[in-house]
Parts: structure tokens; C-alpha cells; sequence
């Protein structure tokens, strides 16, 4: 009679040493987590293959890795500052292997921040053991229907845990001012917690984006920031 199966987690992929590309940590070491699977499908998706069937092979891209396997690979990278990325990671807070990854990582002395679209609860287990949420509500040029991308409990139990921030992608003036209607004025998301960043996967659309939504965000009383690892390694997987 065969045990109980091992904590696990659906991976796409884990690289390291690279840099944080966006937001607050900007520029710092880092290895990176990604997970499959997500709950929205943004016209824009920079990793959709992690989550769309329609063009890629998620057989051959996502891979069942039990939670020491990932712990190891992730420690061998020499990095104590790791990102869960996705996809959508919150969406395997209900695995055993979350909380076992998220444990093994913080006992070894591993800061653990996760990206989330923010809308997903976190549970207590992830509040506990998370350094902080980068939570990046999806705006209307994602494609994505508004009551499927805006999740108001779920924005507001994040904001709750002290830990969050808010990244937001924006390509023009009009994308941060709804940005501010829909953190700011709808969620009472402090503006000064809130990064801007421009939509792109090569350097001059970043460039000719942010150009555009520099000042706006500016006027807003948010951050900005660009995503350095597009302007280092262009489209580039596992950098």
C-alpha cells in the first residue's frame, strides 16, 4: 500500500541568481519561483505559458516538483531573496507543498516575496511567512472583464496584511488615471504604495510607454519603475 503523496507544487520554472526587475525591490539579487496555472487570461501575458493551453504545451512546460526539490534547487542558487511569480501563485496556497516550500525557504533564512494579481485572499499561513505582497491589479487593456480582474475583498485583505504594494501596468496617461479611479479612489489604496510601470517586452516599447505615463503617475503621487530585466536580457525566459 503506497504512502501519502509528497507536499508538491505545479512549477514552471526556477533561475537564479538574476535581479528583481520591478517595483520596490528593483535591481536586487534574487532567484525566482515560478508557478502554473492562473485565473486570468491578459491579452498581454508575458509568461503565457504558464497557463494557456491554446499555444503551448503545458504538459511539457509545468512540472509536478515535490516541496524539497524545490526548496533545494532554490538554496543551491546562493540567493537569500526569493520571488514566487506565476501565472498566479496564491492559486496553490491550498497545496501542502505551499506551506512546506514557504517554510523550508524562511527557515533557511530566505526572504519570500510573492507577485499576485490581487485577485486571490491570501491565507494566514501565507501572511505569516510572506515578506511581501506585489500585488498587480490587471486594468481594462488586459482584456479581461472587470468583475473577473477586480476583486475588491480580495484587494482589501491584501492591503490589510501591512505587506502589500501595488504594481500596475500602464501604457498612456488614461491607464493611470484609471489605476487611481480603481486603487485609490475605489480601494483606498494609498497612492504612495502604488508603482507604475510601463507595458513591454523589449526596450523601446518600455521606453516609449513610460514616456507617456511618467508624469501622469508623477501628478498621481505614485512610484515608477521600469522593468530592468527587459532592458538587460529582452524577452529572454529564466532571466
Amino acid at each position: 500500500m503506497s504512502g501519502p503523496a509528497r507536499p508538491s507544487l505545479v512549477v514552471s520554472e526556477i533561475f537564479g541568481p538574476t535581479v528583481s526587475g520591478e517595483g520596490p525591490t528593483l535591481g536586487q539579487r534574487c532567484s525566482f519561483l515560478r508557478l502554473g496555472g492562473c485565473n486570468l487570461t491578459c491579452t498581454w501575458c508575458d509568461s503565457a505559458w504558464t497557463w494557456d493551453a491554446s499555444r503551448h504545451d503545458l504538459r511539457a512546460e509545468l512540472t509536478r516538483m515535490g516541496a524539497e526539490t524545490v526548496v533545494g534547487r532554490l538554496l543551491d542558487t546562493g540567493v537569500r531573496f526569493v520571488i514566487v511569480s506565476g501565472g498566479e501563485p496564491l492559486l496553490q496556497q491550498g497545496y501542502p507543498g505551499w506551506g512546506a516550500v514557504l517554510r523550508g525557504l524562511t527557515g533557511a533564512g530566505v526572504r519570500v516575496e510573492v507577485e499576485t494579481n490581487g485577485t486571490v485572499e491570501p491565507t494566514g499561513e501565507s501572511v505569516r511567512l510572506l515578506a511581501r505582497f506585489i500585488v498587480s491589479p490587471k486594468l481594462g487593456h488586459s482584456g479581461v472583464a472587470r468583475e473577473r480582474r477586480i476583486n475588491g475583498p480580495a484587494l482589501k485583505a491584501l492591503a490589510a496584511t501591512g505587506k502589500a504594494v501595488f504594481k500596475v501596468v500602464c501604457r498612456d496617461a488614461d491607464d493611470v488615471a484609471e489605476a487611481e479611479e480603481e486603487l485609490v479612489a475605489a480601494h483606498g489604496i494609498p497612492a504612495r504604495r502604488v508603482w507604475v510601470m510601463p507595458e513591454g517586452t523589449d526596450s523601446a516599447t518600455l521606453s516609449r510607454h513610460l514616456a507617456a505615463i511618467a508624469d501622469p503617475a508623477v501628478a498621481a503621487g505614485f512610484n515608477v519603475t521600469t522593468r530592468l530585466h527587459v532592458h538587460a536580457w529582452g524577452d529572454e525566459r529564466g532571466r
